[in-house]
């Protein structure tokens, strides 16, 4: 991905020189230009790739077709013909869901001043309101900046007076969502704002909707992310703790799963989140209390076959089992064998390989006991395994590497046995491969009893070191 940008203008300009100049037809222009561009090293993820259309009759300039329905919109939103903005909404969202590109050069364009005026214009209007919804939430994606003041709330509003229409809080939480990933300042007004008792209550007052559960309970997780790199100090830590002491955030989720046994992908997201709110040891114990760890390991062997759940799974079981309780009752449970299989089922995806280390890694963690039984379920070979299949993966090789320390430092018994599974080798060449390897592989080297070489900085030597 090249780090030059370009304006849309340029780019069509070049296109339309290909055409004109060298008589190229447009698809061919289009394809040299991009070619051209790419070669500069210009990032055109932003850029629409495609011929403008035609000047018309008066001599309106060249423009690209969602410009030409975004002006159609806008003549219909300022005439008040709700017919007609119902249909360009439709279009126009339609539209956006193309590519981002698209929704970037309308949102350049004024787009968003447009759909927000449609919104108000349909206020009263519940089938227009929704279509209205689903285009501000299409606009929004990928463009939080677009969202103002006057936009947080409407949503803030509608979310509130329209809290039984599961379609339209369905609607408005997506843009909420949309507004809040990778910005801060959105997250922190909605949450001042009052947004997380509607989240909350959205999933209580519709828990028979998957949809409104999945989407409700993925906004209140964007509440907890610090994803915006133009903020050094975000409010994720205090979001998660406001979600759970005074929305009572951990009992709605994991009674939310209850109606859901057999949708995976809601207790999928349901455990993402949990995840996410495992900020203190006593939540992590409400969670196990409120049975919140019996579906999370229900779930992990009913979906073994499915990736994208179990890594959710795996993550949400390494967050809570930061309480050291709640690492004998997951391991009491059986979750262990289940996380080692999980870990051999899936070896060829290094993020699987990266949350069944770390969550085996945090069961170990001061406990021996859980040690040995990690050990006669197959986990420190399985770590191993996941080192041979990913060698170029850092997060793997960390995650192995401060498991098999976990495992030997209170129990030197095991070093023998996982140093005849060829631990070493691979322990050493992490660390040679990958320089934030380096502590935990030294360490764990030592702890197993092997010599470490240590890198003298000051004098530039080197001497070895049975550690």
């Amino acid at each position: 991905m090249g780090s030059k940008q370009i304006a849309q203008e340029t780019f069509d300009d070049a296109v339309q020189e290909n055409i004109t100049e060298f008589e190229m037809d447009p698809e061919e222009a289009v394809r040299e230009a991009v070619q051209q561009f790419e070669s500069q090293g210009v990032d055109l993820s932003n850029i629409v790739k495609a011929v403008r259309q035609p000047a018309s009759e008066n001599g309106q300039k060249q423009k690209h077709e969602i410009l030409l329905t975004l002006d159609s919109l806008g003549r219909a939103v300022a005439d008040s013909d709700l017919a007609e903005v119902a249909e360009q909404l439709v279009t126009f969202t339609d539209q956006c869901k193309e590519q981002l590109a698209f929704r970037y050069l309308a949102g350049q364009n004024g787009a968003y001043s447009v759909v927000f005026s449609a919104c108000q214009l349909a206020s009263g209007d519940r089938n227009l309101m929704l279509k209205a919804f689903y285009t501000l939430s299409a606009i929004l994606d990928g463009q939080p900046d677009l969202l103002d003041s006057a936009g947080q709330d409407l949503l803030l509003q509608t979310l509130k007076e329209y809290r039984e229409d599961a379609e339209l809080t369905l609607a408005g939480i997506r843009c909420v969502r949309h507004a809040c990933l990778k910005h801060e300042q959105n997250r922190q007004d909605f949450v001042k704002g009052g947004v997380l008792p509607l989240l909350t209550g959205a999933i209580v007052q519709h828990g028979d909707s998957a949809d409104v559960v999945r989407t409700a309970s993925s906004a209140l997780r964007v509440m907890t992310f610090d994803d915006d790199i133009r903020v050094p100090f975000g409010h994720a830590h205090d979001h998660a703790k406001m979600i759970v002491l005074e929305n009572d955030g951990l009992r709605v989720l994991i009674e939310a799963a209850k109606a859901f046994t057999d949708n995976s992908s809601v207790l999928s997201e349901l455990c993402a989140t949990l995840s996410r709110l495992s900020v203190r040891n006593e939540f992590c114990q409400e969670i196990v209390d409120l049975g919140g760890l019996n579906f999370m390991v229900a779930l992990l062997a009913d979906s073994i076959d499915h990736p994208d759940v179990v890594k959710q799974v795996l993550s949400a079981i390494r967050a809570v089992a930061g309480n050291d309780d709640v690492k004998d009752a997951i391991v009491n449970a059986g979750a262990t064998d289940l996380i080692v299989l999980a870990i051999s089922h899936h070896l060829a995806n290094p993020q699987i390989c990266e949350q069944g280390c770390a969550a085996l890694c945090m069961l170990a963690l001061r406990k021996p006991e859980n040690c040995n039984v990690i050990m006669d379920g197959g986990g420190a070979l399985a770590a191993l395994q996941a080192m041979k299949a990913h060698p170029r993966e850092v997060a793997v090789q960390k995650q192995a590497c401060m498991l098999i320390r976990n495992l030997v430092s209170r129990s030197r018994d095991f070093s023998q046995p996982i140093l005849e599974m060829g631990a070493e080798n691979l322990i050493t060449e992490a660390r040679a491969t990958h320089k934030d390897c380096d502590d935990v592989a030294k360490a764990a080297l030592r702890d197993l009893g092997c010599k470490v070489e240590l890198r003298e900085l000051w004098t530039g030597q080197k001497g070895s070191l049975a550690q």
